[in-house]
C-alpha cells in the first residue's frame, strides 16, 4: 500500500503508471507452482491490483496479456481523476477472472492436487527411465527448477547432473538435493536419452541450443503444466 501511494505521489495529474507481473490466473491454470518461492513475494490477479489502486486514489485504464513467464499482465494506471478512458480489455479481464472463480476460495483449494499430479508424473517418469537403464539430464539451474526438483524429491540417482551456461553456477550443486551443476558440454559428452528442461518458459530457446541431442535420438522433457516428451 505504501508503494502504491508513492506511485500516486510521483506521477503528474495526467501521468501514467505501467506495471508488469505474472498473472495469478495463468499460474493456477498452468500449474506453475514452481515459480512460488521466497524471491517472489506475491502473486496477483487484476482484481487484486485494482483494489490496491483504489485505496491509493488510482485506477487501471488498460491492460495487456503477455506470454512472459508463462502468462503476465501489463497494466496501465493513472490517478482516479485523470482523463484516460478505460478500455474494454479491463472489464473483459476482470470478467474472466470472476467467471473462473478467482474471487472464491474453491478456486485455490484444488491447486495442491494439481501440484501433486505434476510431482507424481515426473517422479514416475524418472523412476521408469532408471529402471530401463536410461539417463536423464537436466538443463537450466534456475530457481523454479530447483523448487520443482526439491518438491518432487529428485536426487542425483535419478538426475545425475544439471547443465547450465552460467559459469558462476558451474561446478557447484543445487541446494537441497545436491545435484551437480555442469557446463553444457556435459550433455554432449554423456549422451543422455532425455534432457529435462527446468526453465520451461525458455523451452523453445533451449531446444534450439541443444538440438544436437537429436543426433543420438535424445528427447526433451518438460514437467509443467504436464509431463511432455518432445
Amino acid at each position: 500500500n505504501d508503494f502504491t501511494h508513492g506511485l500516486r505521489e510521483l506521477i503528474k495529474p495526467q501521468g501514467v503508471i505501467t506495471l508488469e507481473f505474472p498473472h495469478l490466473m495463468r499460474l493456477v491454470e498452468f500449474r506453475q507452482f514452481d515459480t512460488v518461492y521466497h524471491e517472489h513475494f506475491s502473486y496477483l490477479s487484476l482484481q487484486t491490483v485494482l483494489n490496491i489502486f483504489e485505496k491509493a486514489g488510482l485506477r487501471i485504464f488498460d491492460v495487456e496479456e503477455l506470454p512472459t513467464h508463462g502468462g503476465s499482465l501489463r497494466l496501465y494506471g493513472c490517478r482516479k481523476e485523470a482523463e484516460h478512458p478505460t478500455t474494454p480489455t479491463v472489464t473483459a479481464t476482470l470478467a474472466e477472472e470472476t467467471h473462473r472463480g478467482m474471487n472464491t476460495l474453491n478456486y485455490y483449494t484444488a491447486f495442491q492436487s494439481e501440484a501433486n499430479a505434476v510431482k507424481d508424473d515426473l517422479l514416475a517418469f524418472l523412476l521408469e527411465q532408471k529402471r530401463l537403464g536410461k539417463t536423464v539430464a537436466g538443463y537450466g539451474a534456475a530457481a523454479k527448477g530447483n523448487t520443482l526438483l526439491n518438491y518432487v524429491g529428485v536426487k542425483p540417482e535419478l538426475l545425475p547432473f544439471v547443465s547450465d551456461a552460467a559459469p558462476s553456477k558451474q561446478d557447484r550443486f543445487l541446494p537441497g538435493n545436491h545435484i551437480p551443476i555442469l557446463p553444457p558440454d556435459a550433455i554432449e559428452e554423456n549422451h543422455p536419452e532425455y534432457v529435462l528442461i527446468l526453465p520451461w518458459n525458455l523451452a523453445e530457446e533451449i531446444e534450439a541450443q541443444l538440438a544436437f541431442i537429436r543426433e543420438w535420438g535424445g528427447k526433451f522433457v518438460t514437467a509443467i503444466p504436464s509431463l511432455e516428451l518432445k
